[in-house]
């Protein structure tokens, strides 16, 4: 097992953890923050993301959550989106890392990058495998998966290197990770963020939630580790949507009730509206149990974050 990295030789003490971004003293004063996701371009122009970006400021949020090829598919970089965010629109990024598109080196190179840019705020996932995505015959890399990620991120914050030579200087990183509440195997996901944490977690994010019970549940066994969460909300389009989510994307569940809701209220502008309500209400009843909360809009549908977080948010 490798020695923890604050006792490696030449290790320097790691920023403090409310000095590291503007989310990160946000959530070291307790304040309510709100992140909500905004997608890569799948060609050249990021305008779309750009104007998103400047809506979602002006609407109150707190930081924009860019994803690193989600669901396999091929996009622009989210380092790239996420420093034209950052200078352009003013607002704080989080970019995911994942590890299924690099090897150690070029994750170690990725990070020391982003930090050159000024990016500060990272969410590490292993990352959905190609076969789910736009290029299927592709290569997967997983030279290093969350927790080995989490480990180098932490090692970067004493200022050493994955083999234990001093930098002279330390990375400030925020490190959050993902978490699936209603996971198929939840002891092995709960088993797993405990290990994620022992590796350098500070904050989690976790997949869309439409279960009270299963939050609660989820809630309840990850107090212990001391770690704020944001809760994640994915209001739902439509039905179709819906099933989508609940039959063909790992770790999601729709109870049947909330599928009900949605096919009752047909489509378009009154299926969106329904689909609003459900993540307003499962927001509300876990409102003063979290630091805060991650929304991911659907079908870049960003105006519907703001629907979701009003009333919801602390004064600036």
């Amino acid at each position: 097992m490798d020695p923890p990295p604050a006792l490696v030789r030449g290790a320097l003490a790691p920023v403090p953890f409310s000095e590291r971004s503007e989310l990160a003293g946000k959530l070291a004063r307790g304040r309510f923050v709100v992140s909500v996701e905004v997608s890569p371009p799948v060609g050249l122009d990021p305008e779309r993301a750009l104007a998103a970006a400047r809506m979602l400021k002006s609407g109150g949020i707190d930081v924009v959550n860019i994803a690193d090829g989600a669901r396999a598919q091929a996009r622009m970089s989210n380092l790239a989106l996420a420093v034209r965010i950052r200078q352009e629109v003013g607002i704080e990024p989080i970019v995911h890392v994942c590890g299924r598109d690099r090897n150690l080196l070029a994750t170690l190179a990725h990070l020391l990058g982003a930090h050159a840019l000024g990016v500060r705020n990272l969410v590490v996932i292993t990352g959905d495998p190609p076969k789910m995505g736009d290029f299927p015959d592709s290569s997967a890399v997983y030279d290093l998966d969350s927790i080995g990620i989490l480990k180098l991120a932490a090692r970067l914050n004493h200022g050493i290197d994955p083999g234990g030579k001093p930098l002279g200087a330390a990375t400030s990183f925020l490190l959050a990770t993902g978490a699936e509440p209603a996971a198929l195997n939840y002891p092995r996901e709960i088993a797993r963020l405990k290990d994620k944490k022992a590796a350098g977690a500070e904050v989690v994010m976790t997949q869309p939630v439409y279960s009270a019970t299963v939050l609660d549940r989820f809630l309840d066994d990850v107090a212990p580790l001391g770690l704020p969460v944001l809760v994640g909300l994915l209001p739902l389009a439509s039905y179709r949507n819906a099933e989508f989510l609940h039959n063909e994307v790992p770790g999601m569940q729709v109870p049947e009730e909330v599928r009900e809701r949605m096919r009752k209220a047909g489509t378009g502008a009154d299926a969106r509206k329904e689909g609003v309500a459900i993540a307003r209400e499962m927001l509300s009843k876990v409102r003063d149990r979290v630091a805060g909360a991650y929304i991911m809009p659907p079908l870049e549908r960003y105006e519907l974050a703001l629907e979701v977080v009003d009333g919801f948010l602390d004064p600036r």
